[in-house]
């Protein structure tokens, strides 16, 4: 069966050893654990209102979309490249192609995983902080936080960092991976830079949104073999769905009984038993049950 095959696959593949935690490169691992200290410092630093708290409020009173607006229109379109539902949606489609043509379903489950780890931990970062944004700030040097917001981290850069990212997550060849990275860090960087310049989100919110996009890339190894079981279960449910509607299925016996219990080799089909007549003999008629029991009666 498929599902067999694929998870014999992956217990002998030798990047995908066993157990729940898979094991990643020294390199994959020291960047993870520096992205999660540096995401952790910048949310101490605005939890203390620090340094980075005052530079928030020196570019936003710099107003850098009046300093330049002549570009104001093109960042206002190229923004969009952050946006979780457009950006979803092509990158999906991209993939989903990817899938068809390799037989396989991990690049979208790939994504799908992605997508929901980073919703998740944005989202409840965002809401638990609820910080507000330039646009509505009250106090000048204030972080904003508590007060019903939910500016804090970016979701349009961390985002950004995810679905571009993915794509030099998934690519087959060394090249292509290159190619992708750069692509995918040139959208991150800029988007997360242009949402600084439109007023949108504080320099804070932008760098915590890098750390968070760059967090999901790179733990997204440990959840390689929750995706491959999820593809398997799905190839399973497939075939057990196809082999059912087959023609070539197996279908009931017709000498089972409409009620859909076997019938017993001596239980009785039709009336009573008629004895077999001899060839060209008048075939009797059957009696009464009183003419059965009486005895013929003598004149």
């Amino acid at each position: 069966m498929r599902t067999d095959r694929i998870l014999s696959r992956l217990e002998q593949e030798p990047h995908r050893p066993r157990g729940p935690f898979p094991r990643m490169s020294r390199v994959r691992l020291g960047l993870f654990s520096v992205t999660v200290a540096f995401y952790l410092a910048i949310v101490v630093a605005v939890l203390g209102t620090t340094w980075l708290v005052q530079l928030d409020w020196q570019v936003m009173l710099f107003r850098p979309y009046k300093q330049w607006p002549e570009v104001h229109g093109f960042l206002d379109a190229f923004v969009v490249l952050g946006q979780r539902g457009p950006t979803a949606v092509l990158v999906a489609a991209w993939l989903g192609w990817r899938s068809w043509r390799q037989r396989t379903l991990r690049p979208l489950l790939a994504l799908g995983f992605a997508l929901l780890l980073l919703n998740a931990s944005v989202g409840a970062v965002k809401i638990g902080l609820g910080r507000l944004g330039p646009h509505y700030a009250t106090q000048i040097g204030s972080a904003e936080l508590w007060a019903g917001g939910d500016i804090f981290p970016s979701g349009h850069t961390a985002n950004a960092v995810v679905t571009w990212g993915i794509l030099a997550y998934l690519a087959t060849t060394p090249r292509a991976r290159r190619w992708l990275s750069v692509v995918g860090a040139v959208f991150a960087l800029g988007v997360g830079a242009t949402t600084v310049y439109l007023g949108t989100h504080w320099v804070s919110d932008v760098l915590l949104g890098w750390a968070a996009g760059l967090v999901i890339l790179l733990g997204l190894p440990w959840c390689e073999p929750a995706i491959a079981r999820v593809e398997a279960l799905v190839f399973a449910l497939r075939e057990r769905f196809t082999t059912a509607g087959s023609p070539l299925a197996p279908r009931p016996s017709s000498s089972a009984s409409p009620t859909g219990q076997p019938v017993s080799a001596r239980q009785t089909l039709v009336g009573p038993r008629v004895p077999a007549q001899e060839p060209g003999a008048r075939p009797a008629m059957p009696r009464a049950a009183d003419e059965v029991r009486a005895p013929a009666s003598r004149y």
